[in-house]
């Protein structure tokens, strides 16, 4: 029988967040470690189809149960937790049936040994379980590549393959790894707490299990896949069968609506011309020309405009992240405990990662919130943008947000630690815009590299879709960035194949700042002289991340209280 009182239809909701949540753990244990949940630290994902089409079928059984919730008997915090979960249950079977896997061979976020190399490492051996648990999570290392391995297989045998180039520069990054087994990033140091022998058991399995299963994965990507790859001309999904529905699935999962990809090509095409004003504005005070092409000129080509050093990018990230949390209390109404750590990208990731990003803290506190930012190549790197990077990864952007959810201690599980794209990209991109508010940036040089971002973020909405929807070149989409943005040639390389590696994930972003700021507007038209910034960030912030129509549900819920 169906719940049918609120008491009743609330303990159902919440055991179906519970369910929910085990079958994103069980899609990514290595996710659920970092997060801080128990009983997942032995284990590495599963990718064979049958498993995950297993997961999928698991969550349309909880997306139904929720939408058959009678909404009239539930709390308000309950009519939210419902709408999260049939959202998150339908990107879980929109991911699955998308079968990404098949042909997703790179060296970036999305790449299948990216946790491996990158996440798992960041995963603590404190305790005698913890180093059991992570010996036969090394174990599971053949398998699990094996399995990844028949993917891709499955993949070119549909004529799903993957893209030439992300596949030379994956071999490349195996290479690198099995050429230096002293410095492997899985010689994971036990802590005290872990067993005396455990770092020469750790040792053999490493040489004796997961080495040789790297290196039969990279023989594979060489003999067997590369000479089947797609070329740089037909990188996007549109080039592949049901790349088209795929594409669409992947817009659901990420900008949380079903926005059109032409009609988001578009609104890239129209912010990326009313951002000529404010080059030519703020253009005129630095460099003393209006003129937008020779603005981006000096921009993009200036020598003194790059570092010369890895020490100044990190100092600079940790100067910026404190002056905003000396200045965050004024601007909103909770802020979480949690404080920010900046490190440097581990060596392992620098050459495929772009200039920045942030894991979040474990639930269990033994990790604290990494803001992680790229200093290698420094006299590649522009000095001028990383002021708003560091308020999009750090404060007030990703860790302010991120961290205060998981402070929400009187929601699901499931609501504190949930990341629909859309709403976690664009409040971190709208953080961009409210540092300069705050009067957070230095000058007007580093302003200036706030307007470098905002057109890297439009030119995503015009290239991504441009790829997977419009079936543009690799050249073409790098000729876009470097005729309407101020980027280096290196992070544009970056740029472009981390959107071929992972399809719409970079329309999130825009997408989500245009909500959170036409909502905004909506409460300061609505509320005149008593709409407060702090109040609006606090309706915004302290729900957990939302998909954009339960956002704004919320905030009209809110409006209406008032």
């Amino acid at each position: 029988m169906e719940p049918s009182t609120g008491p009743r239809a609330s303990v159902a909701l919440s055991g179906l967040a519970d369910d929910l949540l085990a079958i994103q753990a069980e899609r990514n244990p290595i996710w659920a470690s970092l997060a801080g949940l128990t009983g997942w630290d032995d284990r590495l994902p599963e990718p064979a189809e049958s498993a995950e089409r297993e997961l999928a079928a698991g969550a349309g059984r909880i997306a139904e149960q929720s939408r058959r919730l009678d909404p009239a008997v539930l709390t308000a915090a309950d009519r939210i937790t419902r709408a999260v979960l049939m959202h998150a249950a339908g990107a879980v079977a929109d991911i699955v049936n998308a079968r990404v896997l098949d042909h997703t061979v790179s060296d970036t976020f999305t790449s299948p040994t990216h946790g491996l190399l990158v996440n798992l490492p960041l995963v603590p051996v404190s305790d005698a379980d913890q180093a059991e648990a992570y010996l036969r999570r090394l174990g599971a290392v053949p398998p699990y590549l094996a399995a990844v391995a028949d993917r891709h297989r499955a993949g070119l045998a549909s004529g799903r393959s993957p893209v030439a180039h992300l596949v030379s520069a994956t071999i490349d990054r195996l290479d690198r790894y099995l050429a230096d087994p002293g410095g492997d990033p899985l010689r994971q140091p036990g802590r005290d707490g872990a067993p005396a022998d455990f770092a020469g058991r750790r040792d053999r399995v490493l040489a004796d299990v997961v080495r040789p299963a790297v290196a039969d994965y990279r023989r594979l990507l060489a003999d067997d896949v590369l000479g089947h790859a797609r070329p740089s001309d037909r990188a996007g999904l549109c080039w592949v069968p049901g790349g088209d529905d795929a594409y669409a699935a992947l817009v659901r999962v990420h900008t949380t609506t079903n926005t059109d990809p032409d009609d988001l090509h578009h609104t890239g095409l129209e912010l990326m011309d009313g951002l000529a004003d404010e080059y030519a504005e703020l253009g005129a005070t630095v460099f003393g020309t209006a003129d937008v092409a020779t603005v981006l000129h000096r921009l993009r080509g200036d020598p003194a405009l790059r570092w010369t050093d890895p020490a100044q990018i990190l100092a600079t990230s940790r100067d910026a992240v404190r002056r905003a949390e000396a200045a965050a209390a004024d601007w909103f109404g909770r802020l979480p405990a949690g404080r920010c750590e900046v490190r440097a990208v581990p060596e392992v990731a620098t050459k495929s990662m772009g200039s920045a990003y942030y894991t979040a803290a474990s639930l269990n506190g033994t990790r604290p919130g990494i803001f992680f930012v790229n200093t290698s190549d420094p006299g590649e790197r522009p000095c001028y943008q990383l002021e708003a990077v560091t308020f999009h990864e750090a404060v007030p952007g990703h860790h302010l947000q991120l961290a205060l959810a998981q402070e929400l201690t009187d929601l699901p599980l499931l609501r504190r630690l949930s990341t629909p794209t859309a709403y976690v990209e664009g409040w971190a991109l709208y953080a961009e815009r409210l540092a300069d508010e705050m009067g957070l940036y230095s000058d007007d040089l580093t302003r200036l590299g706030m307007i470098t971002e905002d057109s890297c973020r439009a030119a995503r909405l015009v290239v991504d879709t441009g790829l997977h929807a419009h079936g543009w070149s690799r050249s073409r989409a790098l000729s876009y960035f470097r005729t309407h943005t101020a980027m280096a040639e290196l992070e544009i390389a970056q740029e472009v194949d981390r959107y071929l590696a992972e399809p719409a994930q970079a329309l999130s972003y825009m997408t989500g700042r245009l909500e959170i700021e036409r909502l905004r507007r909506a409460a300061e038209t609505t509320l005149g002289p008593r709409f407060t910034l702090n109040t609006f960030h606090n309706t915004i912030l302290t729900h957990g991340a939302l998909p954009l129509p339960v956002l704004e549900s919320t905030v009209n819920d809110w409006l209406a209280t008032q």
